[in-house]
């Protein structure tokens, strides 16, 4: 699964602090309908999380903090470093942690 799977969560684990990891598989190098991929699929996971599902699909999940992170093949670029930014302030206001990595 990828980004480009946008109805479904590609990973999803618990981290050696007990933080709920969601993780977004992104392969695509940045560009703007990249960006819109990522919102969608940011979209998806918080509403994956908010509904409740991920107690269905992942029992071990309650009671724990979550954290999206996306883990991406390519630096982001200067919009993309802005959009994480925002996703970031904006999921940390509705009580989750955001964040993202680069494995080359």
């Amino acid at each position: 699964m990828s980004i480009e799977d946008q109805d479904s969560v590609d990973v999803i684990g618990v981290n050696e602090s007990g933080i709920v990891v969601l993780t977004i598989s992104d392969h695509l190098k940045w560009d703007d309908d990249h960006l819109y991929l990522l919102q969608e699929k940011i979209n998806t996971y918080l509403a994956f999380i908010e509904s409740g599902e991920v107690y269905e699909t992942y029992p071990n999940s309650k009671g724990k903090e979550f954290k999206i992170n996306v883990v991406c093949k390519y630096e982001p670029s200067p919009a993309a470093m802005q959009f994480i930014s925002r996703c970031t302030t904006i999921i940390n206001q509705a009580g989750f942690q955001f964040g993202y990595e680069v494995y080359i």
